[in-house]
């Protein structure tokens, strides 16, 4: 049905209702189907289609420990007093770990900061040491033969030291250190290769760091190429 207006003499249509339409029953035919049980019996025998999941095993004694010892320490943390007195340590041991570190890098006297060294048996007087009075040919081979190959290393380096006085390239004295005659020596690459072997000395002498027979055959060539190059 349409339906008009008129506006001033001027007739216009307006909207058209729409006619009312009946919907009939659904005749379609409906089938059933059923799932295959073949197939799902094949699926479920494929890997991909499994969800189960197996529930993990029991921590160990020792996870149970660390999960433990973790939530504790957390704890302590979280406690201000017991908690800040462990941030200082932790600090202060970390600090002192680095210092330890540079030490041994710059190869310094540790017995300046330690105890009393391990008893080296020397054959003549540290304190009263005189370069010009050793054989030192002598002294090295009984060393050697005696397996304190330490003892051998530093006598290798009192001999560069005593070539080095003949040579006047440096003015040996016995409260002088070892930086020192680093130092005195002109030549860059001679002092170069002097500092490297003083390094290498003060390690295993000072640092009572343990050198076998292998190890000392590479430092005593070392000492022999530096000797041989000329002093």
């Amino acid at each position: 049905m349409l339906i008009t207006a008129t506006v001033s003499g001027f007739t216009a249509p307006l909207l058209q209702k729409p006619a009312r339409k009946q919907v009939g029953n659904d005749s379609s035919k409906v089938i059933l189907r059923n799932f295959d049980a073949e197939k799902l019996k094949a699926y479920t025998e494929q890997s991909e289609f499994r969800y189960k999941e197996t529930p993990p095993d029991q921590d160990s004694l020792w996870a149970r420990f660390w999960h433990w010892f973790w939530n504790w320490f957390s704890r302590v943390l979280e406690n201000k007093t017991s908690g800040t007195f462990i941030k200082y340590g932790i600090v202060t041991a970390l600090a002192a770990l680095v210092v330890f570190i540079i030490i041994k890098a710059m190869g310094l006297d540790l017995k300046v900061f330690a105890g009393k060294s391990k008893a080296v048996e020397v054959p003549y007087s540290e304190s009263l040491e005189n370069i010009h009075e050793i054989n030192f040919r002598a002294e090295i081979e009984k060393a050697i033969s005696a397996g304190n190959y330490r003892l051998a290393v530093r006598l290798f380096y009192l001999h560069s030291l005593k070539m080095m006085n003949d040579s006047q390239l440096i003015n040996w004295q016995p409260d002088k250190t070892n930086q020192a005659y680093v130092g005195e020596l002109t030549d860059p690459e001679k002092r170069k290769q002097f500092g490297e072997l003083t390094t290498q000395f003060e390690y295993i002498w000072y640092g009572e760091f343990f050198i076998d027979k292998e190890s000392f055959a590479e430092v005593k060539k070392d000492f022999d190429a530096f000797n041989r190059r000329g002093t």
